[in-house]
């Protein structure tokens, strides 16, 4: 065949699709009032064409081609419906039922394709942005602590550390629309008002997702509205100068879009205590110990005064309805202000991202993905000093490039059967100022392979692998198998997951002194990944009003990596010069976290709904034989809810808490932390206007004030100041 015509049969291939086009509009109700619903989901079967509802809630498909179209139609407070539109259709009128269960949420994360959360094999909890909203949530650690029993955070004079099911993050992958961030701040630079749900997935899924999923994997997906104009803004301000500002502004104009957001978050510094802890050293036993009379007056700050900022840009281009095209970029930015007569220097960090992607819908049974983006973070040191003293500039603490390019294909084999197959090249570079490391770098390459099954009628599986080649630790394989079964309104799943780490190059190069007490860290270049095998079983009921889950679980992680010993003569013969102690990185490690979770939603009627959500996690250092670190043996969360329209305009008013058990603390310079408890009254109010929607909100943080009042430097339960007011203000215009 000539060239000619291979190019023509391609272009015929591309936009055939687009010669004899037609739209479908029409409105979306409600069932049960006949009220417009405002912010609908509509998708095309086979298709990447969409949209979202108006403030009236119409809708517009444009540029579909000819032909037989499934609409399926989407809301997190109904039960999604499927409509058949063949041709051309105008004034097509849907109706949703109300759904007070969240049962019909369609999720990605666990199987890497899209389910109800009620057909997925792997068992996935969501916040939606409707959940963020009705709380006046504004920050991601916000969203995480007062919505799900399984994290917990701890921050000391050091910064801010997450933990998922009892493991800090190091071992918990944060994914943005199913990408990796890098980099610290991963959370932080999350605009909170952009985000359309949580995903988040307890346990391993280095099969699917690679490095660093042991803990479990946390997934934000971005709102990606369709109407022809959107624009929002959301302010927030409480107690403590804590203030939050959120701007986006997303145009669809045929076949062209683009979604720009911005956000500002800023707050003042507080004490808890004016005393900073004091020691003293036992005589008999030489170790140290709190001692209440050596506590000293102090300028230091429980939580430091500090200001971030988040942009972000994406461009997309729809071809035709099989193949478009999207480019992406941002920039965050983040600094403290610590007081100068105690500190010598804030911290400052910045990141900034772009990539590009292409997708193409082959036919009804296949697409594939393509995906390449880079995440790049730089921390500095910014020197403070007092008025009238000259300062002396900024140093690079850290630098991390991280790059990603991947290759995904889902294809349909019948009615019962998804494989889907990938590849990925990972590069990361790291120089770091502390650790003397200057452009250290590693590549990772990966193929995957899922098969999601349908064993039999009520039986589904799914089982995946990923090889791994990485550049110092060579081949490793991790699998992952998980079966579900649905009979009435019970689900069984039950699934082994494995999971592993890739070290860092920091852990594998760095070499470091620590001038307190002269010792020397050296690097170790024969690390290896740090694996953990994940076992779930998980028991789910859901029916009409009424929503219980019930999991059990047990991690076993092995080859965790920690710091050895070593005689300080064997350092210096190495060449890192003569100290009084030496140390170095190995895997030493074993520990196990065994778990139960179960949580509860139920709709009592006349717009009430209450919920909650309970947490055991029984961890285990297998090298001392104590929990883990800063881990937290019981969680509860609880809220309920109260809504109801009068017109125009609409009431939600939320009580959310979270009762937390003490912190387990292994170091003698931070004690346990105690138990707390927090509650939150908040008020939501939507007046839905003609082309605008005003959303007034006002509420009190901490309601009986509970303050972790102890002297700085202790290992705190929480860094709330008090009972605290705040108000809102949420405006949205769409056309």
């Amino acid at each position: 065949m000539k060239k000619s015509s291979v190019l023509t049969a391609i272009l015929l291939l591309v936009f055939s699709h687009a010669w004899s086009q037609v739209t479908i509009s029409g409105k979306v109700v409600s069932v049960e009032s006949g009220r417009p619903v405002d912010g609908a989901n509509i998708r095309v079967d086979n298709s990447l064409a969409g949209c979202s509802t108006n403030a009236q809630g119409e809708f517009v498909l444009r540029d579909l081609p000819e032909g037989k179209h499934e609409l399926r139609v989407t809301h997190v407070s109904y039960a999604p419906k499927s409509v058949t539109v063949e041709g051309e259709k105008v004034g097509l009128v849907i109706s949703l039922e109300n759904s007070h269960v969240n049962i019909g949420q369609v999720v990605v994360t666990g199987t890497g394709t899209h389910r109800r959360m009620k057909d997925s094999p792997v068992p996935v909890s969501v916040i939606t942005a409707q959940d963020i909203r009705a709380s006046n949530l504004s920050t991601m650690e916000e969203v995480l602590t007062k919505m799900n029993a399984s994290f917990a955070f701890t921050t000391s004079g050091m910064g801010t550390t997450m933990s998922l099911n009892g493991l800090n993050d190091d071992y918990i992958l944060v994914l943005e629309n199913g990408r990796r961030l890098a980099g610290d701040d991963r959370i932080t630079r999350i605009n909170v008002s952009n985000i359309k749900r949580i995903e988040i997935l307890n346990g391993a899924a280095s099969a699917l997702y690679g490095s660093d999923a042991i803990g479990g994997v946390i997934n934000i997906i971005t709102d990606e509205v369709k109407n022809a104009v959107l624009l929002s803004s959301d302010t927030r301000y409480g107690s403590k100068g804590r203030f939050s500002e959120a701007v986006n502004v997303d145009v669809n104009q045929g076949k062209f879009g683009s979604y720009t957001s911005y956000q500002r978050l800023q707050a003042d510094g507080w004490q808890l205590n004016p005393l900073e802890a004091g020691y003293s050293t036992d005589k008999k036993t030489k170790r140290k110990y709190r001692d209440p009379e050596k506590d000293k007056a102090t300028d230091k700050e429980a939580s430091t005064a500090f200001s971030s900022n988040t942009v972000n840009q994406r461009f997309t281009y729809a071809f035709n309805d099989r193949l478009s095209l999207g480019i992406r970029g941002s920039y965050y930015n983040w600094e403290n202000n610590r007081p100068v007569s105690v500190y010598k220097y804030n911290l400052e960090h910045e990141t900034y991202n772009y990539g590009v992607g292409a997708k193409y819908i082959i036919n009804k049974s296949a697409y594939i993905d393509a995906d390449f983006y880079s995440d790049n973070f730089t921390s500095r040191y910014d020197s403070i000093v007092a008025p009238g003293e000259t300062p002396r500039g900024k140093d690079t603490r850290k630098r991390v490039h991280y790059y990603n390019g991947s290759l995904k294909g889902i294809f349909k084999i019948g009615q019962a059967q998804k494989v889907s197959a990938g590849m990925e090249y990972v590069k990361e570079t790291l120089m770091s100022a502390t650790d003397k490391l200057d452009g250290e770098n590693m590549y990772t390459m990966a193929v995957y392979l899922q098969d999601e099954i349908r064993l039999w009628k009520n039986l589904d599986a799914v089982v995946g692998v990923r090889y791994i080649y990485n550049e110092n630790f060579k081949n490793y394989v991790t699998p992952n198998v998980a079966l579900s079964y649905k009979w009435n309104h019970w689900n069984f799943r039950a699934s082994y997951a494995s999971g592993f780490r890739t070290p860092t190059l920091s852990q594998l190069y760095a070499t470091d002194v620590a001038k307190t007490t002269d010792m020397v860290t050296i690097p170790n270049l024969h690390l290896k990944p740090e694996k953990s095998d994940y076992f779930m079983l998980n028991t789910e009921y859901v029916y009409n009003c009424l929503s219980v889950s019930l999991s059990a679980y047990i991690n076993k992680i092995r080859d965790m990596i920690n710091y050895r010993a070593i005689d300080p003569v064997l350092a210096e013969q190495l060449g890192y010069g003569k100290h009084d102690e030496a140390q170095q990185r190995d895997n030493m490690n074993k520990a196990e976290v065994k778990g139960i979770q179960a949580v509860l939603n139920l709709y009592v009627g006349a717009g009430f709904s209450v919920g909650g959500s309970y947490h055991f996690m029984d961890t285990e250092d297998k090298a001392t034989g104590n929990p883990i670190d800063k881990s937290v043996k019981n969680v509860w969360t609880a809220n309920a809810r109260w809504n109801h329209r009068w017109g125009l305009y609409r009431l939600n008013i939320n009580l959310n808490g979270r009762i937390q058990e003490g912190r387990y603390s292994r170091t003698y310079y931070y004690d346990p932390a105690p138990n707390f408890s927090q509650w939150d009254l908040n008020t939501h109010h939507s007046f839905n206007l003609k082309s605008v929607v005003l959303e007034p909100g006002f509420g009190i943080e901490n309601l009986f004030d509970q303050v972790d009042d102890r002297p700085w430097n202790s290992n705190y339960s929480t860094l709330n100041p008090g009972r605290s007011f705040y108000v809102s203000l949420g405006i949205r215009f769409k056309h």
